[in-house]
């Protein structure tokens, strides 16, 4: 599904990944925890590849990171969801226009763009809203947004970078409680996090990002 294998990253001077190795298995519920510039982000943009490491190799799906060739890569982020802690919704669309753009750039025809948008939509519990802009909804509810723009290509990994990190704790658990159901569904997450809390209240499996290293921790 995903494999990382002895990945070393420099960004400038500094070595952020240092001879990392990680596993994901098809369906798996991962956090990745570590002290903020500890490379969590760096680590998830490895695997959708916007970021190549200097040393070792990332494999998602049947895509490698040493053999990829640049017109691929936009065929592989259709498989990999990735959902941000400041949203990058687009103000100036509704909620079913900025989900149905990530359609629209790989060029489904209307119909179908249509019924995986109200799909989504429904999923997320924001049927009702999808006419709402951006800023007339809370950020617990601008968070469901960008999970359902990252779903509605169908990928079979979420990438969830500090998902809940704007959010107050009700609305965090909501988010969390939506990814546990994607996860049941079939679809693999990786979230990057600090909440321990969160992680105590909704335990998977949780690997710590060090001084540059990978462990995984018993929580």
């Amino acid at each position: 599904m995903i494999e990382i294998f002895n990945v070393t990253v420099h960004i400038g001077s500094r070595k952020v990944l240092d001879n990392v190795s990680l596993r994901i298995e098809k369906g798996e519920f991962v956090y990745l925890v570590g002290k903020t510039g500890a490379g969590k982000t760096t680590l998830l943009r490895l695997i959708y590849m916007d970021l190549f490491p200097q040393k070792g190799n990332v494999i998602v799906d049947r895509f490698s990171s040493s053999t990829i060739r640049k017109r691929q890569i936009p065929h592989l982020r259709r498989k990999v969801g990735v959902v941000f802690q400041d949203f990058k919704l687009l103000t100036d669309r509704n909620v079913y226009d900025n989900v149905a753009f990530a359609l629209q750039v790989v060029g489904e025809h209307r119909r179908e763009i249509k019924s995986r948008v109200l799909s989504v939509l429904t999923r997320v519990g924001l049927h009702h809203k999808r006419y709402h802009m951006p800023h007339a909804l809370s950020g617990g509810e601008q968070q469901r947004v960008v999970i359902a723009r990252a779903l509605v290509n169908e990928p079979f990994i979420l990438l969830a970078d500090e998902p809940t990190g704007n959010l107050d704790p009700e609305a965090s658990s909501d988010i969390l409680e939506l990814l546990e159901d994607i996860n049941r569904s079939g679809t693999a997450i990786l979230m990057a996090t600090h909440n321990y809390q969160l992680i105590q209240k909704f335990p998977h499996r949780t690997v710590l990002l060090e001084n540059g290293r990978l462990s995984e921790l018993k929580m």
